[in-house]
């Protein structure tokens, strides 16, 4: 796969958790560290996500924000 997005961090599905037309996807991208996603139920069943498998994490954004403590 080629894609032009910069951040992608793999990692391993640890839930997918579907609604009426959305699914939340929990992906641990290292020990404690982990992204959700919410898409598409028929994105889910397109790409074959399930729990334990692996996934790489694309972030493309027009605002990134940065807090600290």
């Amino acid at each position: 796969m080629r894609i032009s997005a910069r951040n992608q961090i793999k990692g391993k599905i640890l839930e997918v958790k579907k609604g009426a037309t959305t699914s939340h996807v929990r992906v641990e991208i290292a020990p404690g560290q982990v992204v959700t996603a919410s898409i598409t139920n028929e994105a889910v069943d397109d790409l074959g996500l399930k729990t334990g498998g692996a996934a790489t994490v694309v972030i493309k954004a027009s605002d990134v924000m940065i807090a600290v403590d």
